[in-house]
């Protein structure tokens, strides 16, 4: 079991990574302002099993053998950074649709499944697992294996409630946006923009 000093750790560099914008917060943002509250919370369901992914991976000890590999890193890397290029790509060439408040371009189980590739081949959670959470494993507390699960199960948790805000704060605003006609713009100029760069940005990755 790890140390309390270690859980409050954790959870405030947890809270610093997913706070600031990166793949999983711009595409919650993107599905509460394009497709309403319910279809950004799916994707925010999805988000967070992508996340568990990294958690068990680093619990049986996947991240070790991928941080030891550049070829493995460098698989997941471009992948997540493939993923985001095509996604912002096929937003900026495909013509947004005319929407009302009450429709949506996605299904609650596609956007689900989008946010489990989003956070699965996501370079910048794949980092701080290989990076970060080595650093909170006391070999004096317990089994190494207990405690990457224990502090990455909190990781999911406050990933739940940041991704959660970000999709209510947003959906809050769609009804303004939809009523004016910056919406489409953003949509299909802006969004696609963001994900190209941060593909971009993610395929730059260094392995620590």
């Amino acid at each position: 079991m790890p140390s309390l000093d270690s859980l409050v750790a954790f959870a405030l560099a947890s809270l610093a990574l997913l706070v600031i914008p990166g793949p999983a917060v711009l595409y919650v943002i993107n599905r509460s302002i394009s497709d309403g509250r319910s279809i950004a919370l799916a994707g925010v369901a999805g988000l967070e099993l992508g996340n568990l992914v990294h958690v068990v991976a680093a619990t049986v000890g996947l991240s070790a053998v991928i941080a030891a590999s550049a070829t493995a890193f460098g698989v997941v890397k471009w992948i997540g950074a493939g993923y985001l290029v095509f996604i912002g790509v096929r937003t900026v060439i495909k013509k947004p649709q005319a929407m009302e408040s009450q429709t949506a371009s996605l299904s609650q189980r596609k956007s689900f499944t989008q946010g489990i590739i989003v956070n699965t081949f996501n370079p910048k959670v794949a980092l701080f697992f290989l990076s970060f959470l080595p650093q909170f494993i006391d070999e004096k507390s317990g089994s190494a294996a207990l405690q990457s699960l224990i502090l990455g199960s909190m990781f999911v948790a406050i990933g739940l409630c940041t991704d959660g805000m970000y999709a209510f704060l947003a959906s809050a605003l769609r009804a303004t946006l939809l009523r004016g006609k910056s919406l489409p713009f953003i949509q299909r100029y802006v969004a696609g923009s963001v994900f190209i760069t941060l593909g971009i940005i993610a395929s730059s990755t260094r392995r620590a």
